[in-house]
């Protein structure tokens, strides 16, 4: 299993609009993706400009497949501008998971 886990910040007074464009892509994935085997988004408790993603591929065909798609495409268009700096990937062989 590869994983990929995202780190986002908002800029200031774009954070729905973030959320919004994240939680876009996760539906995308639903009905689409079926080699995604899980894509989580998450907000920081203390800080809501932050957010995560834990993405879940059966294999990198699949990883790539997920990047490459136009839903990912249109995420960085839209949201390009209200980022507060750089996306932090962190791109991953999975070890362990409980089950």
């Amino acid at each position: 299993m590869i994983t990929i886990t995202a780190i986002l910040r908002a800029k200031s007074g774009a954070e729905a609009e973030l959320q919004a464009a994240l939680l876009a892509v996760a539906a995308h994935v639903r009905a689409t993706e079926p080699d995604t085997v899980d894509f989580f988004v998450s907000r920081d408790a203390e800080t809501p400009a932050v957010f995560t993603t834990y993405e879940r591929f059966r294999d990198r065909a699949a990883m790539e497949a997920h990047n490459g798609s136009a839903a990912v495409a249109a995420f960085f268009a839209a949201t390009t501008p209200i980022l507060d700096g750089p996306v932090t990937l962190h791109i991953c062989d999975e070890v362990s998971a409980k089950r």
